[in-house]
């Protein structure tokens, strides 16, 4: 061994990789892992991490996040919640303002100040765009900046047209860029929502006939021969119907780079939640049925690599504007939109750990690959973070899989003050992280401080790793 005295070995542990798991030893100095190996080749190190009964993975990515302005799950609340969860990285949705006729660069340099401040974890962007022709001016510019991945709502008030998403396509493949979409049929959804209103149906439950599984599956469809026609790579965020996944994977099996989200709410719950907690169980898209349908497709999806990544969709909505929701889901008293989503940021890795891992078999590699490296290889991450080798981020996480514990909302960062799995069983926790080699989480403590987060530089997108994971 031609290493001199490193900063930390972490030992007796069994590393999960994106392909395998095995024990071995992990060295680190300076904020890189420099080897891999047996414990008896191991460098001698000032600092040791007995990871004995554990796992250890590369530091997870949630790549599906909203922050929100404060009030509310503002960078500060958020990235610390996202760090006491056993994450090491976030992609939070930034948005600029089209009033003010904001470009993308200077949307980039304002978030990049706030969160250089507040981070508690490292951190990219993705950056959603709305009917503002303006904004594609600045497009490729941003992308030289490191912000290389764009969405698009396909419904809702604030949806664009087609014509929007080609152009937007058009510029982002051109660039080295990747475009997500929110794929549900607006004017269907606005359609059956308003005759849904007159028709006396408001009650939570009456939800999800408005956003039928067809809907989404038709503007995947779309958006996918939109991105092929753009030659643009495609990512569809929070799938959620059988339907949908069978048209991502007859365009994989085509060549298209078209590669699929996941969330844990649409694999864990059904629309049966509307019923037990009404408007605060509203997310977008909504709830499927509780025949199992959609939910085990999405299992098989994951398990069978059609579906790439899992990520939280964090969304934490205020409790007093979703409590509005109960006797009309659609509209607020003074006519405002009850506003869909659910803080989940604190949730998706245990639940992720208890329910696939532990109750569904799935390897603990399994985790590694559709949280860690895949989210890291579509946004632009890989290898700097991802994958535990040497020369990349010494960014892990140490799970404990024989705590037991209940989830409760009383307990998390989140200024909401609810989840939707309120008292779930879990079993497994996250023990430890290190961010660059820095001990992040130790034990339910956080031992750093606001502003330790870094912004990472996301390049073009390639291939996620796909095929069976069992």
């Amino acid at each position: 061994m031609t290493l001199n005295n490193v900063d930390t070995v972490i030992k007796n542990g069994t590393v999960a990789f994106s392909s395998n798991s095995y024990k071995a030893s992990i060295a680190v100095k300076d904020g890189v892992i420099v080897a891999v190996g047996s414990d008896d080749i191991m460098p001698i190190a000032d600092n040791y991490i007995d990871a004995s009964g554990k796992y250890v993975l590369p530091g997870l990515i949630d790549c599906h996040v909203h922050v929100r302005e404060k009030p509310g799950d503002d960078w500060g609340i958020g990235s610390k919640a996202a760090a006491l969860a056993g994450l090491t990285t976030i992609i939070p949705f930034g948005a600029y303002n089209s009033e003010e006729k904001e470009t993308l660069p200077q949307a980039i340099n304002r978030w990049k100040e706030e969160a250089g401040r507040e981070s508690l974890v490292d951190y990219s962007f993705h950056y959603i765009l709305s009917n503002t022709p303006y904004i594609i001016e600045s497009l490729a510019d941003a992308i030289k900046m490191g912000v290389t991945s764009y969405k698009m709502f396909m419904t809702y008030d604030h949806r664009v047209s087609d014509s929007f998403i080609a152009n937007v396509m058009d510029v982002v493949g051109k660039n080295g860029g990747i475009v997500q979409l929110h794929a549900e049929n607006g004017d269907v959804i606005e359609y059956l929502m308003n005759k849904s209103i007159i028709e006396g149906n408001t009650k939570p439950i009456d939800f999800p006939n408005t956003c039928p599984p067809w809907a989404e599956a038709e503007a995947i469809n779309r958006g996918i021969l939109l991105a092929k026609m753009t030659d643009c790579p495609l990512y569809i965020v929070h799938l959620t119907t059988q339907m949908g996944l069978n048209r991502i994977s007859e365009a994989q099996l085509e060549g298209q780079q078209v590669w699929g989200e996941t969330c844990p709410q649409y694999l864990l719950l059904d629309e049966t939640s509307l019923e037990k907690i009404g408007p605060f169980a509203k997310i977008g898209p909504p709830l499927r049925p509780a025949d199992g349908l959609n939910q085990n497709a999405l299992w098989e999806g994951l398990k069978n690599g059609y579906l790439s990544t899992i990520g939280s969709d964090h969304s934490p909505a205020p409790s007093e504007k979703k409590e509005l929701g109960w006797d009309n889901i659609f509209r607020a008293p003074n006519g405002d939109p009850i506003p869909f989503g659910a803080p989940s940021i604190e949730t998706m890795v245990p639940l992720m750990f208890s329910e696939g891992v532990i109750k569904r078999k799935l390897p603990i590699w399994w985790m590694s690959r559709m949280l860690s490296e895949n989210p890291a290889r579509i946004f632009g991450l890989y290898p700097q973070k991802g994958i535990i080798q040497p020369g990349s981020d010494a960014d892990l996480l140490i799970i404990d899989p024989n705590s037991k514990s209940i989830i409760k909302a009383e307990n998390h960062q989140s200024t909401t003050g609810y989840t939707p799995y309120e008292n779930w069983k879990i079993t497994g926790k996250p023990w430890m992280t290190l961010l660059r080699g820095n001990i992040l989480l130790n034990n339910g403590k956080l031992e750093q401080n606001p502003g330790i987060g870094k912004f990472i530089h996301a390049s073009a997108p390639i291939s996620p790793i796909s095929g069976m994971s069992s």
